[in-house]
């Protein structure tokens, strides 16, 4: 049984005065109408329908898929009044929106706070200024830095995304951002890699070669460094790419975006944090062996992980158990499962 949810409902911000590069709100608000107060109620229903037995204290009503702080007030007042009588009838235990950093000040906090909202997540992208102004964000890393230590001090809780491969960033800006992220003191954080969408200014610099994404093997090494940054801060990753749907899992953005795009990425960042720290295992362990294994012998291993990683540990399609096979010849490794390790950790034992 799950132990929490978010009932997502998405929210067009048709109004957004920005143009950041890799938004393609033209196509978004072409196809797209704001959903009505029969829509919220509707949606909140049907994901309560699905939930069974979770504590209603679990349940998350989530407004997602714009800046909401800088829709029409009116038309605010009216989704979280909606989501607020789910909450006071005890069908649900919070609420939780997303915005950009520059569409908070004191009077949306205290807005937001008379409808009992709790999470705050800021669509930052990067704290690198560079990166800002060559996305067209339409605020600096400052302005970011300001709202996240606004929302904490209000009492919400903060959450911060950030986007990797954005123009002009490097691996290293990216690292730096993870870190500053971690000062800041989010309770959550996604991590989204760049896509190129059609009909975006994005998509005009890469035909014109001005812009190139990352490759498959750059977004996973940089995502999983970053992932290991905020992991080891405490931070909860809620995400690491972005959802499969109709309009972001079709063939065209698929072969636009073949480094960025996949439909586990959280899996290939998992993955590969498991077999850095995996592998370092097996290495010691192949060295430990080496000199006393017999000509020819293949030295019994079993590799353990916790439950929810195995399938991280074995690797996207298997990705992992064929490396470490190659990587290894000289080690058996059987690939085991132990309860009592914490997620993320691996352990092992040498056979005699």
């Amino acid at each position: 049984m799950k132990k929490h949810a978010i009932i997502p409902i998405f929210i067009p911000h048709l109004g957004c005065p920005e143009k950041c590069v890799f938004c393609d709100q033209r196509r978004i608000t072409a196809r797209l109408r704001a959903p009505s107060e029969a829509d919220v109620r509707a949606t909140i229903d049907t994901w309560l329908s699905t939930l069974g037995g979770l504590d209603p204290s679990e349940v998350e009503i989530s407004f997602y898929g714009g800046s909401f702080t800088g829709i029409p007030m009116e038309a605010q007042r009216r989704y979280l009044s909606i989501a607020k009588e789910y909450v006071d009838r005890g069908r649900a235990g919070a609420i939780h929106l997303s915005t950009r950093p520059d569409y908070i000040d004191e009077r949306i906090l205290d807005h937001l706070a008379s409808f009992g909202v709790k999470t705050i997540e800021l669509g930052v992208q990067s704290f690198d200024d560079e990166v800002l102004a060559a996305s067209d964000r339409g605020h600096d890393a400052e302005t970011a830095r300001r709202s996240c230590r606004l929302i904490r001090e209000r009492g919400f809780a903060l959450g911060i995304q950030l986007m990797i491969g954005l123009p002009c960033d490097s691996r290293e800006k990216c690292l730096r951002s993870a870190r500053e992220t971690v000062t800041l003191k989010p309770n959550v954080a996604r991590l989204y890699p760049t896509l190129i969408l059609p009909d975006t200014p994005l998509y005009e610099q890469y035909l014109a070669g001005a812009y190139a994404p990352l490759t498959r093997e750059e977004a996973v090494a940089t995502t999983a460094a970053m992932y290991r940054i905020l992991r080891e801060a405490g931070i909860t990753i809620m995400r690491v790419g972005l959802k499969s749907t109709d309009r972001i899992g079709d063939s065209e953005i698929s072969a636009l975006n073949p480094g960025t795009w996949h439909p586990a990425f959280r899996q290939l960042v998992e993955g590969r944090i498991a077999r850095e720290d995996a592998g370092a295992l097996l290495e010691e362990a192949a060295r430990q062996t080496a000199e006393a294994a017999a000509p020819d012998a293949r030295t019994k291993v079993d590799l353990f992980s916790a439950p929810s990683w195995f399938s991280n540990l074995i690797g996207n399609g298997g990705e992992n158990r064929r490396y470490f096979g190659e990587r290894f010849p000289a080690l058996d490794i059987a690939y085991r499962i132990d309860k009592s390790l914490p997620a993320g950790s691996f352990r092992i034992d040498i056979k005699e």
